[in-house]
């Protein structure tokens, strides 16, 4: 296979998600990284048309594989590439080469910690948390955490012996209130830190406390009419919900790591390996078992980390994990996280693992179209335990307002897929008035007797888009008037209108089917299919004879006149709306002016 086609394969399969891609060329050198709010749409967006720049030409040219990872969001995608492009100093990312990070939140180790932003990691003992792709977050979340806490921004020595000594004075920052003088011994370090435990906890996301406190202090203000002043809290509440990119992409406290996704079906397994170093996610990478025998997952996890490691020269002992392997070097470290970063870790690549997966199964599909039909079509025989497995399938709706207009339609599936050449209309003949069962009696009697006059091979399975009742009335039919052995199902809806239950057998029992299942996905659509198919045509036939009845007494419009504006207007009320103009260009001068002078008659 070569390059061109393999690229365009891994094109068709890519998700719509945010994350980012990295091209490689034919020495498997990575020589592009890039960002991406939509995967597929930019990096297809590469090779659908020839760029204006030179250089993205050039670029193209030497592209013969792609990877990607995805993330969560435009945010953790921007950090990410940062980290890769400084990670590989790619050919063609000229503009990032000159290594530059992103701000962090650093809270230093010493008696009274200081809070402040830098772009320089120290191993001396502090605390750092981000980066943050956004300086305006961070400055803002900083603003907030010296107006809720009172911490000094100068940088003292300060020590029990020098406070002691009263080496050091208060300044400014105490004389506005916005540190309690901690150099002359004012404020205990118990309360001091206090108050960096509690920006501990909003720097690692769990903002719950100063969202209160500022709520708090906005209703206080406003119960005692200060409204501008509540205006102001109100809007630092709305930005601090939001107020930083919750990334799990980089991390300093997490160091070198090795994260492991994993899922798996009855013939493969999937295992994805996320490297991180200083918290920063440096390399990715899937790979695939095809079972052999009855291994365990935890036997194929085990297989996995070991090939995984050698391919990517990792020496790391730290190992997060979905759930534990079977033991195979005590130097590992294997944590299975329940919260926090490292649980972030784990569920991006889980979903990256599962992304994979999902790729893979469409390109199957691509090269081996049946795949899908059989996959999906070989589960419900095996659920409904028919006979032959349904490669024909017809489903009925019934559509009527008030009894009026009453008409029923009849979509057809070969192959898992819609035969939309097959689907019918019937407009109900024998029924007066509401009777949905008496309708879906007679649209099937019709269906099936004619199929039987014509010749006409019978579906494998019938489905009422309908409960019990549907079902009892396709059966009467089928079974007791047609002598004919085919297997009956039905869908039912919610009260929010979703498919939410299968019913099969008589009487009918419901079939246990989860709604994320493959199978119930794709009887929904389906039912959708047929209901939006008898709508539209139950729409257009009573647009039809509103406008048939509202001109019977119009003299000089005919039904060929009626019939020209219905073709035209597909409404009485576009009609009606019409200029003379629309309606000359139909009927002509002398019937649009009757027509004009009956929808608008001139007050006498």
């Amino acid at each position: 296979m070569d390059s061109t086609t393999h690229i365009k394969q891994l094109i068709s399969a890519l998700p719509e998600l945010p994350g980012v891609y990295q091209f490689f060329n034919s020495e498997n050198r990575i020589i592009y990284v890039g960002k991406a709010k939509n995967l597929k749409k930019r990096v297809s967006s590469y090779f659908n048309k020839t760029s204006d720049s030179l250089k993205t030409n050039a670029l193209v040219k030497q592209i013969c594989d792609l990877k990607y990872i995805v993330v969560g969001s435009e945010n953790e995608a921007l950090l990410l590439e940062n980290n890769l492009i400084k990670q590989y100093q790619p050919r063609y990312n000229v503009l990032l080469k000159d290594g530059k990070s992103y701000p962090s939140i650093c809270i230093t180790k010493e008696m009274f910690p200081r809070v402040f932003k830098t772009r320089n990691i120290v191993r001396d003992g502090s605390e750092y948390f981000g980066p943050y792709s956004s300086n305006y977050a961070l400055n803002l979340l900083l603003e907030i955490i010296h107006e809720l806490y009172p911490l000094r921004t100068c940088k003292l020595s300060l020590t029990r012996d020098s406070i002691e000594k009263k080496k050091f004075q208060v300044c400014l920052q105490y004389h506005i209130h916005k540190c309690n003088g901690v150099c002359e011994a004012k404020e205990s370090v118990q309360q001091y830190q206090k108050y960096i435990d509690d920006i501990r906890q909003i720097l690692r996301g769990n903002a719950h406390e100063i969202s209160k406190i500022l709520f708090e202090e906005m209703q206080l203000l406003a119960s005692e009419l200060r409204f501008e002043e509540a205006q102001k809290v109100k809007e630092k509440l709305n930005l601090i919900e939001d107020f930083r990119s919750k990334t799990v992409v980089v991390n300093v406290a997490v160091r070198q790591t090795d994260v492991y996704g994993y899922i798996d079906d009855e013939a493969n397994a999937y295992i994805t390996i996320l490297r991180v170093n200083n918290g920063s996610i440096v390399q990715g990478q899937t790979i695939e078992y095809k079972k052999r025998l009855n291994e365990s997952k935890e036997e194929l996890l085990a297989f996995g980390i070991l090939e995984l490691s050698e391919r990517l020269n990792s020496t790391s002992k730290n190992i997060i994990v979905p759930f534990l392997p079977e033991k195979f070097d005590e130097n590992l470290q294997f944590h299975i996280p329940q919260r926090g970063d490292q649980k972030k870790l784990l569920d991006l690549a889980m979903q990256n693992v599962k992304q994979y997966k999902l790729d893979r199964l469409k390109q199957a599909e691509k090269l081996n179209p049946d795949q899908r039909m059989v996959r999906i079509l070989g589960a419900l025989q095996k659920l409904l335990q028919l006979k032959e497995m349904p490669l024909h399938i017809e489903c009925f709706d019934n559509s009527n307002l008030s009894g009026s207009d009453a008409v029923a339609a009849c979509v057809v599936f070969r192959k898992a897929k819609p035969s939309k050449k097959e689907y019918r209309k019937f407009t109900i003949k024998t029924v007066e008035g509401a009777d949905d069962y008496a309708s879906m009696r007679e649209v099937v009697g019709r269906r099936y007797s004619r199929m039987l006059e014509e010749n006409q091979s019978l579906p494998n399975l019938i489905i009422a888009d309908g409960g019990v009742g549907q079902m009892e009335a396709i059966r009467q039919v089928v079974e007791d008037e047609l002598n004919l052995s085919i297997p009956i199902a039905g869908l039912v809806k919610n009260d929010k209108h979703r498919t939410n239950e299968l019913l099969f057998g008589f009487p009918p029992k419901s079939v246990g089917l989860k709604i994320t299942d493959e199978t119930f996905k794709f009887l929904t659509q389906i039912q959708d299919e047929v209901h939006r198919f008898a709508i539209s045509f139950h729409r257009n036939k009573r647009s039809k004879s509103q406008i048939k009845s509202e001109l019977d007494n119009v003299k000089g419009i005919g039904e060929s006149s009626k019939k020209e504006l219905i073709k035209h207007f597909k409404s009485l009320k576009r009609a009606k709306e019409a200029d003379f103009s629309d309606l000359e260009k139909v009927l002509g001068k002398h019937k649009a002016t009757i027509l004009y002078e009956y929808f608008h008659p001139k007050n006498k």
